[in-house]
């Protein structure tokens, strides 16, 4: 069998432009029920992400890791494509800002402010402890 009969299409897709195009083997996103791996010639679907890891396999047996931001995922015709509100590699995220992130997030909660300010904050928060965790791995 080829290489391509046993790998997909991955394409992952940030406000920032076009994270990563090419060959995967394997990819594992955080759903909001866990974590969900698509594989080569996966049945068409269509899922929420939330801010968390992802990893993707690339046909030279090597696992990539990514910050991701909330977002989508769909597998369509071998094809997986995300689409997320952020997608940064490990090595490219500053864990002085990330940590200063962490801070005035925490800050913010403890205001009292609207639903809408209350979940930001929440959101903000979250993705700074995921950039922080992320970058504890690498």
């Amino acid at each position: 069998m080829s290489v391509n009969g046993n790998t997909a299409e991955l394409k992952i897709i940030s406000p920032d432009g076009i994270f990563f195009e090419g060959r995967m083997k394997a990819v594992i996103v955080p759903g909001l029920d866990g974590q969900i791996e698509f594989l080569p010639h996966h049945e068409e679907i269509i899922i929420k992400i939330r801010i968390g890891e992802l990893k993707y396999q690339t046909p030279d047996e090597v696992w990539h890791l990514v910050a991701i931001g909330s977002g989508a995922v769909q597998f369509a015709n071998n094809r997986c494509t995300i689409l997320a509100d952020t997608a940064e590699r490990p090595e490219d995220i500053d864990r002085k800002r990330a940590q200063e992130a962490l801070e005035r997030a925490k800050e913010r909660l403890q205001q009292k402010k609207s639903f809408e300010e209350y979940r930001l904050s929440q959101m903000a928060l979250a993705r700074a402890l995921n950039r922080l965790k992320i970058t504890d791995q690498d």
